[in-house]
């Protein structure tokens, strides 16, 4: 029996199956970070609620170029999505189909709106099931050395100087006082601006971790104390990087 199925309903029908499908972060081939189980997945699946459908469809084909994806449908779940109509999006489970959830890069539901789809699908008591894949902020932070048991994903800083100063503060004191390791993005063009910044505005001794194209052809992970970064060559213009703090 599919274990994926073993979830019924009062009728005795199975529970249709939400599937959280991850995708590769770098421009890569899908079998060097992804199992041949979720292909098997993906080639059963007829629905789909994806963060941009252009680069979902690129990513079905990756998986098997013998998909139909004029046979598929497609409902966009992203930042302009008004939330009143995120319960609509799982029609097709209501109706008794599997769904597939497919972010722009990575984990879906991690850092990704797709969670506010799960959460709705959760209180209809769907099966939910998350497929294996690549995270950036969990193999990052691996590749770190940093405290792997108590870790906070922060997102961008704030844009503004004040709060981003105060957040930067705020992430020191954690590290200092919680021995929390502290995680965060940037938008890629400004990498090499907020590792100048950090290095102004933390102690020297601490120490910061800069993963950049993970899995991909230029992956560099490198931990450095900030007076170490303050005199390092580099350049991460344009690269998807994650950035790691801890003392």
């Amino acid at each position: 029996m599919d274990n994926n199925k073993l979830l019924i309903t009062m009728d005795n029908k199975p529970k249709p199956t939400i599937y959280l499908i991850p995708v590769p972060l770098s421009d890569t081939g899908t079998e060097r970070v992804l199992p041949a189980y979720n292909t098997d997945i993906v080639t059963k699946l007829k629905y789909f609620i994806v963060e941009n459908v252009r680069s979902a469809r690129r990513f079905l084909k990756a998986c098997d170029k013998s998909i139909n994806i004029d046979e598929l449908t497609f409902s966009e779940l992203n930042g302009h999505t008004d939330p009143h109509t995120i319960p609509s999006l799982l029609q097709p489970a209501h109706d008794g189909h599997d769904i597939g959830i497919i972010s722009e890069a990575g984990c879906p539901a991690i850092a990704d709106p797709g969670a506010d789809v799960v959460a709705v699908a959760q209180t209809y008591g769907y099966n939910v099931m998350p497929l294996v894949g690549p995270s950036s902020i969990l193999m990052g932070l691996m590749g770190s050395g940093f405290n792997g048991q108590s870790f906070a994903f922060n997102g961008y800083l704030p844009i503004d100087g004040g709060q981003r100063s105060s957040k930067l503060r705020e992430l020191e004191r954690k590290i200092m006082h919680e021995h929390q390791t502290q995680i965060f993005i940037e938008t890629p063009y400004r990498n090499n601006k907020l590792i100048a910044e950090l290095c102004k505005s933390l102690p020297a001794h601490m120490r910061l971790c800069v993963a950049s194209d993970i899995t991909g052809e230029r992956q560099s992970i490198l931990t450095r104390t900030l007076k170490e970064w303050s005199k390092a060559k580099y350049d991460y213009d344009k690269i998807p990087t994650i950035f790691l703090l801890y003392k």
